[in-house]
């Protein structure tokens, strides 16, 4: 693949991760409205924006020749990453945003994880290293501030679940969430009906702007994915791995800086010990990536 390649890729992994790492700030923009009826509308318009891409793509034929059994992990798949999107609008909106870095600073791990317990991949010795690194981090965070983090665990663990379904069923990314949205739609549109029939809601307003504004979901849910399918075409997953961690970073600086969320010194231990092991995850990844490499060079040379 060619230099110019490489760096449109590494500008679609930039510009994916910049508006998931921000997107909080689109959120809160919308706190308006309850974390359900966001969620609805995130299903709705998300639905339009896939259906004209695929249109565009030309992936008819793909959508209409998927097998049934896929469409059926594509449901669980699609509950998975509602249940991710309610819990992440929840914590927004409770003032717990650094809560939500958090949960997806360890999303990493938790797919090493993941992936030693369903896949069958052998965790090697600086991996569970690192899992445990981060498991002290959020013992940290439960003794030293007497709570469990339970909406950073159910991020984490709700979207590495929805990963490894995604990775079983190996199907397009564009096509994948269409079908998920779409088999949420009916869920979507039920309860905002439900709504517009008991009289509250923004589409009962009758207040347009603010119906834009939600509609707006759709485009913060399908760009960074168009823009994430296309990073990994372009460019090694090592380099993705690394630019992944510019999404939570972003949102820990906003909570800190714009949301005046505070950072006391046991929150600095919690995420001192994620950091860490994501250090050891990152380095430890890229000796075992260029081992082999340099191997086949020695063996070359002998």
């Amino acid at each position: 693949m060619d230099e110019r390649e490489q760096r449109n890729g590494l500008l679609f992994a930039l510009t994916a991760y910049t508006v998931w790492g921000v997107a909080p700030v689109y959120f809160m923009l919308v706190a308006f409205a309850s974390p359900v009826e966001v969620i609805a509308y995130r299903v709705v318009f998300s639905v339009l924006i896939l259906a004209a891409l695929i249109l565009l793509r030309r992936q008819l034929f793909a959508l209409r020749h998927l097998d049934w059994s896929k469409v059926g992990w594509l449901l669980v798949s699609g509950l998975l990453i509602s249940v991710n999107w309610g819990v992440f609008i929840w914590a927004l909106f409770n003032e717990r945003m650094l809560e939500t870095s958090l949960g997806y600073y360890i999303n990493p791990l938790v797919n090493i994880l993941l992936g030693g317990l369903f896949l069958g991949e052998r965790l090697r010795k600086w991996q569970k290293l690192a899992v445990l690194m981060a498991a002290a981090g959020v013992l940290n965070e439960v003794v030293a501030v007497g709570v469990i983090p339970w909406a950073g665990l159910t991020l984490a663990l709700s979207f590495g679940f929805y990963g490894l379904v995604r990775k079983k069923i190996a199907v397009d990314a564009v096509i994948g969430l269409a079908v998920e949205t779409t088999l949420l739609l009916p869920l979507a549109v039920i309860y905002l009906v439900f709504q517009y029939a008991i009289g509250t809601g923004t589409l009962y307003s009758d207040d347009t702007g603010r119906v834009l504004l939600l509609g707006l979901g759709g485009l913060v849910t399908v760009v960074p994915l168009v823009c994430f399918a296309a990073a990994t075409l372009r460019l090694p997953l090592t380099v993705v791995g690394f630019v992944q961690y510019l999404a939570p970073s972003l949102t820990a600086l906003l909570a800190v800086f714009v949301y005046g969320e505070p950072f006391p010194l046991s929150r600095m231990v919690t995420f001192g010990c994620i950091w860490l092991a994501l250090l050891m995850f990152s380095l430890e990844g890229l000796y075992h990536q260029r081992r082999p490499k340099q191997q086949q060079t020695g063996e070359a040379t002998a």
